[in-house]
């Protein structure tokens, strides 16, 4: 990355830059704070606070987070970033998408959230194998593994904010 990329984000109003931020995360915490750091002088600068900003809330905020997204394999037609990143669930069979829409109702009655993957590049049949593993996990440990995949997926995220 260049160290003007990070001028997307410098360049927006305070509450453009919350409104970007939550987009990308969907914790207000988190933007808060990645909001609050601006100016950044590079992308890489971005990138470091929002994980620190990440690894600093508690379990509720990456609830709270965790529920800005829709099912795996069944995105939001009104969240362009989500279903550009769920893109492979796109060409599912019908046979697929119930065995994913019934895969996501027991891992949600499993864990109380939805399931997160960084679903950039998989297609239906990896996601559907990616949730039949998971929901094997403790609940625990699934927390941080979800924990783990939002991270990602906000980083993506980010960085499609930085392309702008």
């Amino acid at each position: 990355m260049s160290p003007a990329s990070a001028e997307p984000l410098n360049a927006l109003s305070p509450q453009r830059a919350r409104a970007a931020l939550l987009e990308c995360c969907g914790s207000d915490r988190w933007a808060e704070r990645v909001a609050a750091g601006r100016p950044y002088p590079t992308a890489a600068a971005v990138l470091d606070a929002a994980g620190d900003a990440w690894d600093a809330l508690d379990e509720d905020d990456w609830r709270t987070a965790f529920a800005a997204h829709a099912r795996v394999g069944e995105p939001n037609p009104d969240d362009r970033q989500g279903s550009a990143e769920q893109a492979g669930a796109a060409t599912a069979t019908p046979a697929q998408r119930r065995a994913l829409r019934d895969a996501n109702l027991a891992y949600e009655a499993r864990f109380g959230h939805v399931f997160l993957i960084c679903a950039t590049g998989l297609d239906a049949p990896q996601m559907l194998a990616a949730l039949d593993a998971r929901i094997t996990n403790a609940p625990a440990v699934e927390f941080r593994v979800a924990a783990r995949e939002q991270r990602k997926i906000t980083d993506a995220r980010l960085r499609a904010l930085f392309a702008r």
